[in-house]
Formats: C-alpha cells, sequence, structure tokens
C-alpha cells in the first residue's frame, strides 16, 4: 500500500466534519421539511456553501473530494489509485463521524442529528433517488475538474449543483449522494437511521460509479 499521505487525509477528515457539522446542523436547527420554505432552502444553501469553503480551503491538498462517491469516481476515471482511495474513504468516514459526535454534544441524540431517512418507506424509490441525485452530482463534479480552464471556478460550481441536488432530494430522502454524510449521523443516532443507512452507501456509490463511467464513455471521447 502507498504510503500514508498525512495531510490529504488530515485534509479530507476536516472537510467532512465540517460538512456534517454545518450542513447537518442546518437541518436540524431550522429544518428540512419541504412545508417549511426558508429551512429547507438554508439547509440546501448550507451543504452548498459548504462544498465551496472546503473547495477553495483543503482543495489545493486533497482536492476536496470530502465525499466517496466523489473519490470512487476519481478512482474509476484514473485519478486517484486504489490506496489512496482507501485513504480517502477512511478519512472521510471518520470525519463525518466526528462532524455527527460534536453535534450531538450541541443537539442531542434525539435531535436525529441530519441523519436520511427512506421515502415513503421504500427501499427502491430511495435507492433510484440517491442513485439519480448522486449522478448528476458527480457529473458535474467530473466535468468542471476535467478542464483548466474551469477548474478555478469548479468549487463555486460543484457547490451550487450540491444545493440543486439538495433542493429536489431534502423532501425525498433528506438528501445524502455521500456516503460518509450519511453514516456519520445514523451511526450516533441509531435506530431506523442506523437500519436503513446501507441504503444511502450503496446508492451514492452506484451513483457516482455510473457518472464516472459515462463521463469516460461519452464525455471524454467528445472532447
Amino acid at each position: 500500500m502507498k504510503e500514508l499521505d498525512y495531510r490529504k487525509c488530515a485534509a479530507e477528515f476536516v472537510g467532512s466534519l465540517v460538512l456534517v457539522l454545518f450542513g447537518c446542523g442546518t437541518a436540524v436547527m431550522v429544518g428540512c421539511s419541504s412545508e417549511n420554505g426558508s429551512g429547507y432552502l438554508l439547509t440546501a444553501l448550507a451543504f452548498g456553501l459548504v462544498i465551496v469553503a472546503m473547495a477553495y480551503s483543503i482543495g489545493n491538498v486533497s482536492g476536496c473530494h470530502i465525499n466517496p462517491a466523489v473519490s470512487l469516481a476519481m478512482l474509476i476515471d484514473g485519478r486517484m489509485t486504489g490506496s489512496e482511495f482507501v485513504q480517502y474513504v477512511i478519512s472521510q468516514c471518520l470525519g463525518a463521524t466526528a462532524g455527527a459526535a460534536i453535534l450531538m454534544g450541541f443537539v442531542g441524540k434525539d435531535s436525529g442529528l441530519g441523519a436520511n431517512g427512506l421515502y415513503d418507506g421504500n427501499v427502491m424509490k430511495s435507492l433510484l433517488i440517491e442513485i439519480i441525485l448522486t449522478f448528476v452530482f458527480v457529473l458535474v463534479i467530473l466535468g468542471v475538474t476535467s478542464k483548466k480552464n474551469t477548474a478555478r471556478l469548479a468549487g463555486i460550481v460543484i457547490g451550487l449543483s450540491l444545493t440543486l441536488v439538495h433542493i429536489l432530494g431534502i423532501a425525498f430522502t433528506g438528501t445524502s449522494v455521500n456516503p460518509a454524510r450519511s453514516l456519520g449521523p445514523a451511526l450516533l443516532a441509531g435506530g431506523d437511521a442506523l437500519r436503513n443507512v446501507w441504503v444511502f452507501i450503496v446508492a451514492p456509490l452506484i451513483g457516482g460509479a455510473l457518472a464516472a463511467i459515462f463521463h469516460k464513455a461519452v464525455i471524454k471521447k467528445s472532447c
């Protein structure tokens, strides 16, 4: 295995911690019900703005994946090694869990910690929704980071794209598109969140992989 890159691991840990603390924290404090318009939009914006903030702070160190689905797509696209992928995912999951632990210290376990939930109690619908949302999100990331003339705007574009998928997805599943973001809160919240967390691990990984395959087969070949 390639020697551990502590700088990249630390960057991914901190980025994932901040994503869960601020994103899930906003969801807990202002609500993410589609009936609660302002809270709904604030939650979507919180997740997107975290990506913008982290992209321009840790992006030059690790690329600011802070999402195993993104790292998997980068692996498939040939932009990272298998060893780097493992290191990134471990760091992301640990960071997300630490962020959830800090949030639990503020608001308590009974708040739900912004954990994801099944749409209508339906596993298949939830899987499909998360696959589609993640596919779109990761495809944007692969596209905007593949060319030098768009790389400088990548943080803003990716942040806005995450906001976009949250605006649609919150009403369905609370929007995961990120296995680490789902795993951290679920581990500490327990109950249904922990029982169903596999959906929010498997679906984003499938969506990310499909986006990488589509990007390689269609977009790269046409450039």
